[in-house]
């Protein structure tokens, strides 16, 4: 991922957030109109501070062990209209405008796989 410059997250924000034993933030990503649930991803603090710095979503990859923004080899970019910390700082939720699928195989979003079947009827 190229980057122009390496952004400093605010020392108030990253007060606030409560960080998993790696160093991350759990990411909830949401369409910002139509407030579908995209996917869930990972941050760290120069994830964060890269995302708000340039509107672009960018994520910490677990599996490859880097930085990643999102759509820089897909063309299925995030531009992020809003970034939200919750209650108790350990979780994110960023509400982006999604173009193309937001899923690494494809679909729009992440949870159109499958559904788990309610032991209790839903109302």
């Amino acid at each position: 991922m190229a980057r122009v410059s390496s952004p400093e997250l605010d020392p108030r924000t990253a007060a606030r957030l409560k960080r998993d034993a790696a160093g991350l933030v759990c990411a909830v990503v949401q369409q910002h109109d139509t407030r579908e649930v995209l996917m869930v991803a990972w941050m760290n603090d120069e994830a964060l501070a890269q995302t708000l710095a340039t509107g672009r979503a960018t994520y910490w990859s677990r599996s490859r062990g880097q930085l990643w923004r999102k759509g820089d080899t897909s063309g299925h970019v995030q531009h992020v209209r809003k970034v939200s910390l919750d209650c108790d700082g350990d979780a994110l939720l960023l509400e982006v405008e999604q173009v193309g699928a937001a899923c690494h195989t494809g679909d729009r979003t992440c949870f159109d796989a499958t559904t788990l079947p309610l032991a209790v009827p839903t109302a």
